[in-house]
């Protein structure tokens, strides 16, 4: 028996079983420590970025025109905790400030993190605490603003529209509660996007989220002096086709009729407006064309061409069509009363009479616009109606690449309905308008390149070659 007992105290086969037993629980410990500490660390750089994101889109208001404190710090509370929000319930706090002149933002996001682990040692939670400051090197970036201050889409998205603005700011003025809309696979991707009252569409839609409760916007180019029209020009009769021909020119879509040919048009007064028709290819002189009374018309594989050219609309019947089958190439006029304004139009409407649709239909406005009612009607919710009557601009055409300056309609409405690029060889444009819609498929895109191009940016809107920094 002895014998026995020595030969199994010498016996060392079962040691290994016995500690790893042992030790088991610390292992196990361990492991689950380390993946608690690798979640807190994945969940500490999400809350950076969301830090990050705050910060600049709350400095990136100080762009915008007529901003101030208070928006500045809405919107960078409204983006952190947009991308703060994950697939728990925990409650991320935020908090912002403004330092300096209206030069920094300084955001901190907080969390408390329960600890599964932890609880063994009397530590069930964890804070999560973050911060990031942005800083401003330079000034404004506005490059499109809808003006409308109660309508529901008062800039919208749908189908496969797309508009890319990655150096510069969108913004509707809209306290509506989808005063901003993107439906289908439309994409907005910008630099940031700010709404005075909320926004529809998914994540998918939008390239950051928009930040909400924006204040809204003065209207920067509201005291822009206007062009002072002349006598009316007079086109040579030899211009227009005569009636019963082939293609004779629509009534409604102007009065001064420039059908096929080559032909070179001066600046001046077009009473009754434009049309340009039948293949006509059209070079515009340097200056300031006002069409007064009738609608600009670019239609039937016609081309309208012009450099340092401006267009300022009066009259009910104003308006604007560029077809799908035109070619379109404008820039805007380098100094004089429209210096930097592409389009401009006269605020002051009373009854506005609508061009008839295009036959491709493309621009069309049911479902989303009642062009007699005035009203928001269809899937988009129930009728609302808007504060007054506007005019109509209309760009559908596939080859309107270069549309270089700012595009100003403070009572239009403006319609891109395209499957090309819009204005995508231009170095800047900006948009101000009251509505802004986009359908089918443009990649509508407001470049920023403003030092590239000789013609002036209106202040209140565009540059002064900002950058935004973090700073911390």
């Amino acid at each position: 028996m002895g014998r026995m007992l020595q030969s199994w105290m010498r016996d060392t086969r079962g040691n290994v079983l016995l500690i790893f037993g042992l030790g088991l629980p610390v292992l196990v410990g361990l492991a689950s420590a380390a993946l608690e500490y690798g979640s807190l660390v994945k969940r500490r750089t999400e809350l950076q970025r969301a830090a990050d994101g705050g910060s600049i889109a709350g400095v990136n208001q100080f762009k915008l025109a007529n901003t101030d404190d208070a928006a500045a710090i809405r919107a960078a509370i409204a983006m952190a905790q947009g991308q703060a929000q994950g697939s728990t319930n925990r409650v991320t706090q935020v908090q912002a400030e403004v330092l300096g002149n209206h030069s920094s933002v300084k955001v901190t996001v907080r969390e408390s993190v329960p600890l599964a682990f932890g609880k063994l040692l009397n530590v069930p939670s964890i804070e999560l605490v973050v911060k990031s400051t942005a800083k401003l090197a330079g000034t404004t970036r506005l490059c499109l603003l809808a003006l409308d201050p109660a309508m529901q889409a008062a800039f919208h998205l749908e189908s496969a529209a797309r508009i890319t603005a990655t150096d510069c700011s969108l913004y509707s003025n809209s306290m509506n509660s989808a005063g901003i809309q993107a439906e289908n696979s439309a994409l907005a991707v910008s630099l940031s996007t700010c709404t005075a009252g909320g926004y529809q569409g998914s994540s998918a839609n939008f390239t950051p989220p928009p930040a909400t409760g924006c204040p809204p916007l003065k209207d920067p180019l509201a005291d822009r002096a206007k062009p002072s029209a002349g006598p009316c020009v007079v086109l040579p009769t030899y211009m227009s086709a005569r009636p019963g021909a082939p293609g004779y020119n629509n009534p409604a879509y102007g009065a001064n009729v420039v059908s096929g040919g080559t032909v070179t048009l001066d600046p001046g007064t077009y009473c009754g407006g434009l049309h340009v028709t039948n293949g006509a290819q059209v070079s515009l002189r340097p200056g300031v064309y006002i069409i007064k009374d009738g609608p600009l018309v670019v239609d039937r594989m016609s081309s309208f061409k012009g450099t340092n050219t401006g267009f300022y609309f009066s009259g009910d019947r104003a308006g604007l069509l560029f077809d799908q089958d035109s070619v379109v190439s404008l820039t805007a006029p380098k100094d004089g009363v429209m210096s930097g304004l592409l389009f401009f139009e006269d605020a002051n409407i009373l009854s506005p009479v609508a061009l008839p649709l295009p036959l491709s239909g493309k621009g069309a406005v049911p479902r989303l616009l009642g062009v007699v009612t005035r009203t928001v009607s269809g899937v988009l919710g129930s009728l609302l109606p808007t504060s007054s009557p506007w005019r109509e601009y209309r760009i559908i055409s596939d080859e309107a690449r270069t549309l270089l300056g700012t595009i100003y309609l403070p009572a239009g409405r403006l319609i891109i309905d395209s499957k090309k690029p819009i204005a995508d060889q231009s170095a800047y444009t900006v948009i101000v308008a009251r509505v802004i819609n986009l359908y089918d498929g443009p990649n509508l895109m407001l470049n920023a390149h403003y030092a590239s191009s000789d013609i002036p940016v209106p202040e209140g809107v565009g540059p002064s070659s900002s950058d935004t920094v973090i700073s911390q």
